[in-house]
């Protein structure tokens, strides 16, 4: 049996305590929401943090406020079940209702939080073992082991690559970009809001741009102002597993015409790709069957999955188009 290592369990009562603590720890904390990941992975020593920062219940963090005509301030310990099935999220920003909705089990859709989801670590089929299966290969360089460093041990996907190409796996982040939302960091010092796409580095390792002493506190949404959304997700069983390639698109109409169109991929690099060549071929053209094939096929290039997750790689490649054609078809099925 897999058991968790010892550490620190702190539970701050507000943001600032929360913020001062992970300030005071450095690199040796980690935050913990609904842990439906993080304790998963201090069982296989992925993570081994001297202290954990328990940000469940912080009130701050909680908070689904807005509405389509306004936009969202969505807290980031909203759970994903909240998100998913909340009936203005559902109506009007029908892509991000999906790409929550279809994140694991509903049971783990209770606990894990949409700001959990967005930081979620990256994953590799090397790197997601136990800590006795990769230390019998002689580690990875996402987790190079006691008294290794990075840059001694290769990357067991690529080993001639100067980085970790560890998959972003998270189902929000690319139906975020896609949707041009935005999201608060705070610290000790102060507050900072950027693009969710600002969020993310082509980089398995470092893939946040996130510092340490940061906390993802707040997810904004803009206006809907008609827009119309889809996400859909290939993975080998479609009632658990993570996405192997995940399709997020946003079109605004003006009549028949595309007005505005923003496309993003999951799980097929190491960060979440918003794709502008594909909306470029579809704005300020009608959602033809010929913009359509130009704007998959646009997808089809920047994605560049690796041999180290489910599914062959040419499979996931060959995929994008076809997945990207249907998300623009269903969003442009849906209610403006």
């Amino acid at each position: 049996m897999l058991r968790l290592p010892a550490f620190k369990f702190v539970t701050p009562k507000s943001l600032r305590e929360a913020a001062t603590a992970l300030s005071d720890y450095q690199r040796t904390a980690l935050l913990v929401a609904g842990g439906t990941d993080v304790y998963p992975k201090l069982k296989r020593r992925q993570f081994q943090p001297l202290c954990l920062i328990s940000v469940r219940r912080l009130r701050e963090l909680e908070g689904l406020q807005g509405s389509a005509a306004s936009g969202f301030m969505i807290g980031a310990g909203v759970t994903l079940a909240q998100v998913a099935e909340h009936p203005e999220i559902r109506a009007h920003y029908a892509g991000l209702s999906a790409a929550a909705g279809v994140v694991s089990t509903p049971v783990l859709r209770n606990m894990g939080t949409l700001g959990g989801n967005l930081c979620l670590d990256t994953r590799c089929n090397y790197y997601d073992q136990t800590h006795e299966w990769r230390q019998s290969i002689g580690w990875c360089k996402k987790a190079p082991g006691d008294g290794l460093t990075s840059e001694k041990v290769p990357c067991r996907v690529a080993p001639g690559s100067p980085k970790c190409l560890a998959v972003s796996s998270t189902d929000t982040a690319p139906m975020l970009i896609a949707l041009g939302a935005e999201v608060t960091l705070v610290n000790s010092k102060g507050e900072r809001r950027i693009p969710v796409d600002a969020l993310y580095r082509n980089d398995g390792m470092n893939y946040l741009t996130k510092q340490p002493d940061e906390i993802l506190t707040h997810i904004h949404l803009p206006p809907s102002d008609g827009v119309r959304s889809a996400y859909l997700k290939l993975r080998r069983r479609g009632a658990f597993d993570f996405p192997v390639l995940g399709a997020a698109v946003a079109l605004r109409f003006d009549g028949a015409v595309v007005r505005q169109a923003r496309v993003a991929l999951g799980g097929v690099a190491s960060y979440p790709i918003h794709v502008e060549a594909a909306a470029q071929a579809l704005v300020g053209k009608p959602l033809s069957e010929e913009t359509i094939e130009a704007a998959a096929q646009a997808a089809f290039g920047p994605a560049r999955p690796m041999d180290n997750t489910e599914y062959p790689l040419f499979y996931r490649k060959k995929m994008v188009p076809v997945y990207v054609k249907r998300a623009l078809l269903e969003a442009a099925a849906g209610p403006s």
